[in-house]
């Protein structure tokens, strides 16, 4: 007969935010610290 539709987490597609969340460890110290470099470059140019 027919098959069932039942949808099972592994038939979904990867969601763009959960591939994200485990490096954020990673990436948030090193786009912090990009940051304050860069604020600290453009206040010693202006200096």
């Amino acid at each position: 007969m027919s098959q069932s539709e039942h949808k099972t987490p592994d038939d979904q597609p990867q969601d763009v935010v959960e591939s994200i969340v485990p490096l954020m460890p990673i990436v948030l110290p090193v786009a912090g610290a990009v940051l304050i470099f860069l604020l600290a470059f453009i206040a010693v140019f202006m200096a």
